[in-house]
């Protein structure tokens, strides 16, 4: 003997769950608050999960919760359990999925990948908003050709869909070199200054770094810049290096000192040895400017220079 049980569908009509009563082996009467499938022989489940599967997968996501529900008060089963049942075929393989159609071409994706590394890599965010101009630009210079049902489709996409196309190429684009080498010495007796502490108002006090000129090979000889930036008003001043010493620092930093329309009063660095070194901590104490450095490995506190040392 089998029981039908009437679920009410939407536009694709009723969904009809056939249950297999006559296999029901209970032994005494359900207490309440006991689940009602607990005597429900595994046979009868399996017989009761086949036949429902093919329902699942044709029904709308309103009539699947309603089938799943069904199931969960007939076996017992817990709710994340059957769903995982109703997604897995017998053999335990995961059930068919549509194909996603892909909308977007490798046209669309190579332009979207050239704008955005001539942007130098900035979210999608950012720039989509002048993505149209940039593309443009790109195409009067010859440097992408594209046809019309591409270039609709890469100027209508949205930040997220861009942010999913450029994320097999985050991870392949040049890193940034670095040259700075820890000096060890004398750290104690410079003090630390971290981004949330700069509130300057008062010209003077000058953060300061060390770029070099080396392409993507550090190996034989290139030029340095010494980028001294004043906190409080953006003033830039950039002497050139033959090499990166403490002795070619020093001077630059004393011709740098001649540029400024203003009295340098404090100077802030990172923790390469061309900076933390006893010729630079003795001077800075002779001309009363207060010298600071930033914490290792973190770029942030050297948040005002970098923007110019690029």
């Amino acid at each position: 003997m089998r029981t039908k049980r009437k679920i009410s569908g939407e536009a694709n009509g009723p969904v009809v769950v056939v249950l297999p009563t006559m296999a029901v082996s209970r032994t005494e009467p359900l207490q309440r608050g006991t689940m009602e499938g607990v005597g429900l022989r595994l046979k009868a489940r399996r017989a009761l999960l086949q036949q429902m599967i093919p329902q699942y997968r044709a029904a709308s996501p309103s009539q699947k919760r309603e089938l799943l529900d069904a199931l969960i008060q007939v076996t017992g089963y817990h709710r994340k359990y059957a769903m995982w049942l109703f997604n897995h075929t017998e053999e335990g393989h995961l059930a068919p999925v549509s194909p996603h159609r892909r909308r977007y071409g490798a046209e669309v994706q190579e332009a979207l990948v050239l704008a955005w590394n001539t942007m130098d890599r900035i979210c999608a965010k950012r720039l989509m908003p002048f993505l149209p101009t940039l593309i443009e630009a790109l195409e009067r210079h010859d440097h992408v050709h594209l046809s019309d049902a591409c270039r609709e489709q890469l100027l209508t996409m949205s930040a997220a869909t861009a942010d999913r196309l450029l994320r097999s190429q985050r991870g392949r684009g040049p890193y940034g070199m670095s040259t700075t080498r820890a000096g060890t010495l004398l750290k104690q007796q410079i003090p630390i200054r971290t981004f949330q502490q700069w509130s300057e108002t008062q010209p003077g006090f000058l953060q300061a770094d060390v770029v070099a000129h080396c392409a993507s090979d550090l190996a034989g000889d290139y030029v340095s810049t010494l980028t001294l930036t004043d906190v409080a008003t953006g003033w830039t001043e950039c002497v050139p290096l033959l090499f990166k010493s403490q002795e070619a620092v020093l001077d630059a930093l004393r011709h740098a000192r001649q540029l400024f329309p203003f009295p340098v009063l404090g100077l802030d660095t990172d923790n390469g040895g061309e900076f933390i070194n006893e010729a630079l901590l003795c001077y800075c104490e002779q001309e009363q400017i207060t010298f600071t450095r930033g914490r290792p490995s973190l770029k942030n506190d050297m948040c005002y220079v970098p923007r110019y040392a690029q």
